[in-house]
């Protein structure tokens, strides 16, 4: 299979040369119309040469340009970097007031229905010696004690 898809493209190639080109007809030619031949052929090489020649610099200029194009894009992106947020503290009627963007169109009072609550102390027992308060809590004073705290 491969060697017959290699044939169908040479032959194809040549086809298509055929087309485009004609066969040179060499045989009887004179010295001179072959040199004149030559001339022609190295004229035209010659024009294709600096054609290519052109586009390669004009491909090089648009290259480099937009390599710079490039460049500026991600010094742009660069400079557009968001700045790191800070933590505000604000109250419950600025946060309001900032979403709301004006304090007319609701006022609310947060704070009006918040119960205070305080912080009860833990209280600590204070490290004595045990044999004095086995002695505090012994008899009937001592369990009038005990149970006195417990409440």
């Amino acid at each position: 299979m491969l060697v017959a898809e290699y044939e169908e493209k040479k032959r194809d190639r040549d086809n298509t040369l055929t087309e485009r080109v004609p066969p040179l007809k060499l045989s009887g030619l004179s010295v001179q119309e072959l040199q004149d031949l030559c001339k022609d052929l190295h004229h035209k090489i010659d024009i294709i040469d600096e054609a290519r020649y052109d586009l390669d610099i004009k491909a090089g200029k648009n290259e480099k340009e937009i390599q710079t194009l490039i460049q500026k894009v991600n010094e742009m992106k660069g400079m557009q970097k968001r700045p790191n947020l800070k933590r505000v503290k604000k109250s419950a009627d600025a946060v309001l007031d900032a979403l709301t963007e004006s304090s007319k169109l609701m006022k609310a009072d947060f704070k009006a229905n918040l119960k205070t609550v305080k912080k009860e102390e833990e209280k600590k027992e204070e490290v004595t010696d045990w044999r004095k308060n086995v002695e505090a809590m012994s008899g009937m004073e001592g369990r009038k004690k005990l149970f006195d705290v417990g409440q």
